[in-house]
């Protein structure tokens, strides 16, 4: 089935469809390993309607799905749109961290005017869109002067897309800045005026306590939320996580604060890891593990097989009562070589790596419903009636079946009308790729 057979009606029946429960709100039925039946009613671009299977009005025109699934539209919380697809101009020799790091702030340097940022963004976009992405929370390289062409950029872009993809942006700064009050204060003042978020990278730093403390009040005093990277590394001796949470909890900062990576944390014995997670629960933070990248960077030395998988203690997170999510990061720059912006990749691989699955009855939350919720959208990412029909529709019924294929044969529907899904050529970007 192609979008050219869905019924072209403003009233239609998506009839005998797979739905994940975790996604569905407003009804219910008994399901099996999260996944139920029923008959999806679209008015007007809006679900109006979930029934039980067999039950939709006869009248309307219908499309049989043949107990295909039906998802919302995805979410990916974690990405770096300014930064991505230069690997064709400036790859990571060893695909280390110090690799990735070193050649992203070359490249920087040379190459990234509002035009090139733009031209990379836009083609990302495209593609998250054609996947069936709904929402994108990107961070933004922030050194001064780069955070004002790359704010600018992105505020067009944001205008540009908003009837397809929302988009928001994370102030990526040196946090060593954040003591420096003329410089932080104007990037803080350029976040704000695009409704950004504070972030940047945690390491061990002199005076580290008072820089997470300085970086929270200006977020409380300009109304600002705060998303950071945190201890991407294989260094046990780095726990950042752990004085984020008390730092949170000591300055009683109000606004959401997300941590991403949180690699260290499976390296630490059972009883830190175990003490730490409970003040990442108590102090409200949210977590979104980035599979894909941190297997691509972690543990990497040469002529050595890798001993770990590089990603967080997801499940014991999740069981203390934290948001967990997990979400792209980096596509093709030296950070990771690959990926293309695909929540369904994202998911595939995440119940791979982070093993999602046995049972999967909840594990589509990961890429919808959760990273919605903690990106302040509840109205995304979710099945519910009168919200849009933003909505993937697969082949696949069940979820070995899911999960065994990327599903390339997917419509992406967007207020109930399927969309054209052709990706991007990456020859589009070749007028940039000069070294």
């Amino acid at each position: 089935m192609s979008f050219c057979d869905l019924p072209n009606a403003p009233h239609f029946v998506l009839a005998n469809a797979t739905l994940s429960a975790v996604t569905v709100e407003g009804f219910t039925a008994p399901a099996k390993e999260g996944l139920f039946s029923a008959d999806l009613v679209i008015a007007e671009g809006k679900v109006e309607s979930i029934l039980a299977p067999g039950t939709a009005p006869a009248a309307l025109p219908r499309v049989d799905l043949r107990d295909g699934m039906v998802w919302p539209c995805t979410v990916d919380m974690h990405t770096h749109l300014d930064k991505g697809h230069i690997w064709e101009r400036r790859s990571n020799p060893d695909g280390s961290f110090i690799g990735a790091l070193e050649n992203v702030g070359a490249d920087r340097a040379a190459n990234w005017s509002a035009d090139d940022v733009r031209a990379r963004m836009e083609f990302s976009l495209k593609s998250a869109y054609a996947h069936g992405t709904k929402l994108i929370r990107t961070h933004l390289d922030s050194p001064v002067p780069q955070h004002r062409i790359s704010y600018e950029v992105f505020a067009e872009v944001r205008e540009a897309w908003k009837d397809k993809i929302e988009l928001q942006a994370v102030s990526l700064l040196p946090l060593d800045l954040v003591l420096d009050e003329t410089v932080f204060g104007d990037i803080v003042s350029v976040t704000k005026q695009h409704g950004g978020l504070l972030g940047g990278a945690t390491r061990i730093l002199p005076d580290f306590e008072l820089i997470l403390e300085t970086l929270f009040k200006a977020a409380s005093d300009n109304g600002l939320d705060v998303d950071l990277h945190v201890d991407e590394t294989e260094d046990k001796q780095v726990l950042t996580l752990k004085t984020i949470a008390e730092i949170k909890l000591k300055t009683s900062f109000e606004g959401a604060v997300t941590v991403g990576h949180c690699c260290s944390l499976a390296r630490q014995d059972d009883d830190l890891a175990k003490q730490t997670i409970d003040l990442v629960a108590k102090a409200g933070l949210s977590v979104v593990s980035l599979p894909m990248c941190n297997m691509y960077l972690q543990d990497r030395h040469a002529g050595r097989t890798p001993r770990w998988r590089g990603v967080t203690l997801f499940h014991e997170l999740a069981a203390a009562g934290v948001k967990t999510a997990v979400a792209s990061d980096n596509t093709r720059d030296p950070f990771y070589a690959y990926g293309d912006l695909d929540g369904v990749e994202v998911f595939r691989e995440s119940v791979r790596i982070l093993h999602l699955d046995h049972p999967l009855t909840d594990a589509a939350r990961v890429v919808t419903t959760t990273p919605a919720d903690i990106l302040g959208r509840p109205d995304i990412g979710r099945i519910k009636a009168g919200l849009p029909a933003d909505l993937i529709l697969f082949s696949a019924r069940r979820w070995s079946e899911f999960l065994s294929r990327p599903q390339a044969d997917r419509i992406v529907m967007r207020n109930g009308m399927g969309i054209d899904r052709r990706l991007p050529d990456y020859r589009d970007l070749d007028p940039i790729m000069t070294k």
